[in-house]
């Protein structure tokens, strides 16, 4: 059983920058991939970006690529989405997610997700 504990959301302005923590405890292990995901109101969770345990494998949406850059740091067993450059069609509650084995950006591959931290990007 693993728990995922996102923090940093909150209000930013377009053309800001934010990043985003997600925390992870239990039975992580070497291949322990994860990734983002986010959820606008009235649309369905997407896929916004996934990485590898070891950092070689990195995905990203093409919505946002160029501007959000997703990277870990394993000692501490946290996952961070820095947001860069923010628009208002970002504003969502964004999940982190894990899974053991390759990162993907395949919702139901993930077996661990958290609670989710809302953003909202104002213009």
């Amino acid at each position: 059983q693993v728990q995922l504990v996102e923090s940093g959301g909150g209000l930013v302005q377009a053309g800001g920058s934010l990043r985003l923590s997600c925390a992870a405890s239990g039975r992580t292990s070497s291949s322990y991939a994860m990734g983002w995901f986010r959820q606008a109101p009235g649309k369905e969770r997407e896929f916004v970006a996934a990485q590898s345990w070891n950092g070689l494998s990195t995905y990203y949406a093409d919505s946002v690529k160029g501007r959000f850059t997703i990277s870990r740091d394993n000692a501490k067993n946290t996952v961070y989405l820095q947001m860069n450059s923010p628009k208002p069609e970002d504003t969502a509650v964004y999940y982190c997610a894990g899974r053991q084995g390759r990162a993907t950006n395949k919702e139901y591959e993930y077996d661990d997700w958290g609670q989710g931290t809302q953003v909202t990007v104002s213009s």
